[in-house]
């Protein structure tokens, strides 16, 4: 497996936080790559079908359920996908929310996050924690099982508030050690040995 595909749902109130998760998993330090999916916007239906092959999915609560997020959710605990819930404390749910959350909480431990800052780190403490479980499925070796615990031992609750350019869409994020392009220009690629530098 060259790639964790991941999942993120949430409802519109929360699209600042699903861009932050976005872009932070392209900080841990592993050779895999990365397929992205998020909920759409209103005018599209959601990638069922990118959801029930999600090694990880991603469920978000701030004030409100909104469509299609319950949607999303029962289909990836049909699918027996690997659940991380979480809701937030920075706001009152509405009772359409708290029913949601007591529904989720018969199948799913929620989590509770209160900033940006926190979901980011509970969320990159917990993809650490599912790579190196499945390590062999992932193919990471001994050195990278060490980096990565090395890593997550340093991670702490970073600000995010001057996050600048947001990853609202779908996204892949390649590594050089697994993907090699077939095509084009490799961008802050170290040199050769043996070029001018």
């Amino acid at each position: 497996m060259e790639k964790l595909r991941l999942y993120l749902s949430s409802a519109p109130d929360l699209r600042f936080e699903r861009s932050v998760l976005a872009r932070a998993v392209a900080e841990i330090p592993t050779s895999l790559g990365w397929l992205i999916r998020q909920t759409p916007n209103e005018a599209r239906e959601p990638d069922l079908g990118a959801i029930r092959r999600a090694d990880a999915f991603i469920l978000l609560l701030g004030r409100d359920i909104q469509a299609p997020v319950g949607l999303e959710w029962s289909t990836a605990q049909r699918a027996g996908a690997r659940i991380l819930a979480f809701y937030s404390t920075a706001t009152r749910q509405t009772q359409a929310a708290q029913a949601f959350i007591s529904e989720v909480e018969r199948f799913t431990r929620w989590q509770k996050f209160a900033s940006a800052a926190e979901l980011r780190y509970k969320v990159l403490r917990l993809l650490v924690d599912h790579l190196v479980a499945h390590r062999e499925e992932y193919e990471i070796d001994a050195a990278e099982v060490q980096r990565l615990r090395a890593w997550r031992e340093q991670l702490k609750q970073t600000p995010v508030d001057d996050v600048r350019a947001q990853t609202h869409a779908n996204a892949v994020i390649f590594t050089t050690e697994r993907y090699e392009p077939s095509e084009g220009v490799l961008i802050n690629a170290p040199p050769a040995e043996g070029a001018n530098s």
